[in-house]
């Protein structure tokens, strides 16, 4: 029964760390972070038949560049698109290092 409890014990302080070490906040980007962001993916003309809402999830580089991790799109026009012209480009107010940004992005069909 001793080692039971203990067993629980560590399993139970085991996960309590593991949830404690998930402090990744996602933050919004600023206004002029945003407006930079889509500037550059306003640079060329995206052919897709039906208009969509998709979530960019992104961080900074130590050079200030943008890091696409993960655009929440099926489309795979959509994809290619916004990481052709949006990962590692420069923008001139970037925003922290390492931190965790998500950005709502419509594409409107052409």
């Amino acid at each position: 029964m001793k080692k039971f409890k203990l067993m629980a014990l560590a399993l139970v302080i085991g996960t309590a760390s593991l949830f404690a070490a998930n402090g990744n906040d996602l933050k919004e980007p600023t206004k002029k972070m945003r407006s930079e962001i889509i500037n550059l993916l306003q640079s060329q003309v995206l052919n897709i038949e039906a208009e969509a809402t998709v979530i960019i999830t992104f961080t900074f580089s130590s050079e200030g560049e943008v890091v696409v991790l993960n655009v929440d799109s099926n489309d795979s026009n959509i994809l290619n698109y916004v990481r052709e012209n949006l990962n590692y480009k420069k923008i001139e107010n970037p925003g922290e290092q390492n931190k965790l940004y998500t950005m709502p992005l419509k594409v409107i069909a052409s």
